[in-house]
């Protein structure tokens, strides 16, 4: 599948907009239309109700270490500035960018690639921002560079493979994406990645705050409310799902990198010594999660980080990673990242900003030695009155992106078969193969003619699933072609009212993925959808 064909069916079917394209558009941030907001509200809910409600059978399901209780928080979006100073984001939250002189565009450091290339005794690295047939769009920037055509492309000399400009030692000679001559980009510089705002209509910049990057540290700092004001014990687990913002220099790839986005996380909180098992819970049921609704097959993993990936406070780390079509062939992209956080979270709220050194996480000094940022004072700990322990929980982190996950369920419900027309021809035939319990539209209904009380009938059916379920009427066409526009948006089950409903009060149920027909009584179709989509 080519991402063009996909992101051109997003814009015609109602599902993804650029933002404010009427004005332009606004670049790393996206509107969901209304199929693609019945999309990522499945997905939120599936994810709701799998993590949170449904729990206790999940356990049983999955052989948990224990039992344990689910709740949920809706934090601000908007918090308390220390916070990001402790959890380390106002310091390292950042990317390396360089600026074009020439263009005045701006590049993430390590997301510009390129490679040597010769000509006529010249050597240039030659550099794009392309991720679909990178090699191509090199070579067209090397032949605009060096004003020669296509058909002279055989007299370009490649040397090594496609790297990162962040590899290169030196700059100078580096032809930047919609530059043309060599030597413009800047040494690399830090930015950083949160949105700053003020409080306030009268705010200077001591009034300072920012958008959250993340939804986890409102977890963190609301563990001590959660725990005096239900009857949660450890472990448990406290679920999120919410906006959050970066400040990204190169969105790109559709909704993938984008500033504006949706996170579903958990962070569970355990005794330190049940801390690993709790690990390796999390990080295979987050997996098996995405098998279960349609991401299988070679275009799913699941991946250890190394040792030099961890973060300066994880104990481990594991990936639940996509082959998304945009990126170069064999390349995955992150979908979840599953993180054992040891107990820095809550520390670092307890005692300020914290840092690795040879003794482990201490906090972080000043060129005066105080700490660096103070943390808010309180006891984070948890009393264990079973076995009056005292101890600061560790936390089990699985971070899901809900656009990233929905742009992956796009994916690979995109399919192209060939099946016969009205005249029983061999047509190409565009369906998106969502699991049921995704799909925006559960089912369609359609009169077979608009006569002899059909749609009567229809319009009665339609209204007895709208109670149940998202249901889509259509009576306009002929019914191939209403089929056709419903596997188009994903619609499992199409149910057709047509002369025999008349007589004997029984419709045609059509199944979107095998095609195949079959009837039921119209008492009989609610409980026969209930069935095949939850």
């Amino acid at each position: 599948m080519q991402m063009e064909q996909l992101v051109a069916l997003c814009k015609r079917r109602g599902f993804l907009f650029q933002s404010s394209e009427i004005y332009g558009g606004l670049n790393g941030f996206w509107d969901y239309g209304p199929l693609g907001v019945l999309l990522k509200k499945n997905v939120k809910d599936a994810w709701w109700r799998d993590m949170v409600v449904g729990h206790n059978e999940m356990k049983r399901q999955t052989g948990a270490p224990g039992l344990y209780e689910m709740t949920g928080l809706d934090c601000t979006i908007i918090m308390h500035p220390q916070i990001w100073k402790c959890s380390g984001h106002y310091d390292l939250f950042h990317d390396d960018m360089v600026d074009c002189r020439e263009s005045k565009k701006r590049y993430r450091y390590d997301h510009v690639q390129g490679r040597a290339v010769t000509y006529q005794g010249k050597t240039i690295f030659v550099t794009t921002m392309e991720t679909e047939k990178t090699q191509d769009a090199l070579e067209q920037a090397a032949l605009r560079f060096f004003g020669i055509r296509k058909k002279d492309a055989g007299n370009l000399a490649w040397d090594g493979s496609i790297t990162a400009i962040s590899q290169l030692a030196d700059l100078s000679n580096v032809l930047a994406p919609d530059a043309k001559t060599v030597g413009t980009l800047t040494e690399p510089r830090e930015f950083n990645l949160m949105f700053k705002t003020v409080i306030g209509a009268l705010g200077g910049e001591e009034d300072s705050a920012f958008l959250r990057p993340e939804t986890a540290q409102g977890i963190f700092v609301n563990f001590k409310n959660v725990c005096d004001s239900t009857r949660v014990k450890i472990p448990f687990g406290i679920a999120q799902i919410g906006k959050s913002f970066r400040n990204e220099i190169t969105p790109r790839n559709f909704t993938f990198r984008s500033r504006e986005f949706e996170q579903m996380e958990i962070e569970f909180f355990c005794h330190p010594s049940e801390s690993e098992k709790w690990y390796q819970y999390w990080r295979d049921r987050r997996f098996q999660w995405y098998v279960d609704l349609g991401l299988a097959g070679d275009r799913l993993r699941l991946r250890d980080h190394e040792k030099d990936e961890l973060s300066h406070y994880s104990c481990g780390t594991a990936d639940v990673e996509y082959q998304y079509p945009f990126l170069p062939e064999g390349e995955f992209g992150e979908l979840e990242g599953i993180a054992h956080r040891g107990d820095f979270d809550l520390r670092s709220h307890m005692e300020g900003k914290l840092v690795r050194d040879g003794n482990g996480l201490a906090p972080e000094l000043d060129a005066n030695g105080q700490p660096k940022h103070r943390g808010s004072g309180k006891d984070l700990s948890y009393y264990d009155e079973a076995t009056r322990e005292r101890f600061i929980p560790h936390v089990i982190e699985p971070s899901a992106g809900a656009d990233r996950a929905t742009l992956a369920f796009l994916c690979e419900a995109y399919h192209v078969d060939q099946v016969p027309n009205d005249k029983g021809e061999p047509t190409e035939r565009v369906s998106l193969k969502f699991h049921p319990r995704l799909a925006p539209i559960k089912a369609a209904v359609f009169p077979l003619v608009k006569k002899d009380g059909m749609p009567e009938i229809a319009v009665e059916i339609y209204g007895e699933l709208k109670k149940n379920f998202s249901a889509f009427y259509d009576d306009k066409g002929a019914v191939g072609r209403r089929y056709r526009r419903q596997d188009e948006i994903g619609t499992p089950y199409c149910i057709t009212v047509d002369g025999q409903t008349v007589q004997d009060g029984t419709v045609t149920i059509r199944d979107r993925d095998s095609l195949e027909q079959w009837r039921v009584k119209k008492e009989a179709i609610v409980e026969e959808l209930r069935e095949r989509t939850t």
